[in-house]
């Protein structure tokens, strides 16, 4: 089966979603944070999994559920986080971040038989989910991170291999990105959140 890898941070206020202030303060941007992460523990804890693990910045807090490894973040870029969590898998593993809390079992439910790697493209020329049957740290590193081309050039680094696509998602950075992720999952935390925030005046 394979390993779920999660990469987060710790939902701290002025830490985590910055670029969502404003319209929101710190502390409602860490909120919605802390509800996007757990909307997204709680669709990886909902999947069949060989293992279940959170490569985490920071300190784990009531809204991690059972059932998960806890592995902190290495220093360096996010290329060599990324590749590192990579590295601590023996086996099929499919990493995705906290920023899709849209996500559900049936995304996150891969089948390596046929294919090498999966591909999880955002609408923001990023990526969401990335899916290796044998984890290469060396895929990932020297990518550069959080431009609007990570995603191609991810995406390149995965030549020759037989890849997967799985459908584009919206990554929450922006207060528009926010309202899209809400709806397209209006029955989870984060939906509730930003609702909770927009009735107390927040925006």
């Amino acid at each position: 089966m394979t390993t779920l890898l999660v990469i987060a941070k710790e939902p701290r206020p002025g830490r985590v979603k910055t670029r969502l202030t404003p319209p929101y303060t710190p502390r409602e941007a860490a909120a919605l944070a802390q509800a996007s992460l757990a909307d997204t523990l709680d669709a990886v804890a909902r999947t069949p999994a060989r293992r279940r693990v959170l490569v985490l910045e920071g300190t784990p807090g009531p809204w991690l559920p059972n059932g998960f490894e806890v592995v902190r973040q290495c220093a360096g870029g996010l290329d060599e986080r990324l590749a590192a969590a990579f590295a601590g898998c023996d086996g099929p593993a499919l990493l995705i971040g906290m920023d899709t809390p849209q996500v559900t079992p049936e995304l996150l439910t891969v089948d390596f038989a046929d294919c090498d790697a999966y591909f999880g493209p955002a609408e923001d020329g990023g990526f969401w989910a990335l899916g290796l049957a044998e984890p290469d740290p060396e895929l990932l590193r020297g990518v550069p991170m959080s431009t609007p081309h990570t995603g191609a050039a991810q995406r390149a680094r995965l030549a020759g291999l037989r890849v997967r696509d799985l459908p584009r998602l919206t990554d929450v950075d922006t207060a528009y990105d926010a309202e899209v992720v809400a709806g397209a999952a209006p029955g989870g935390r984060f939906a509730a959140e930003l609702a909770r925030l927009s009735r107390t005046g927040a925006r």
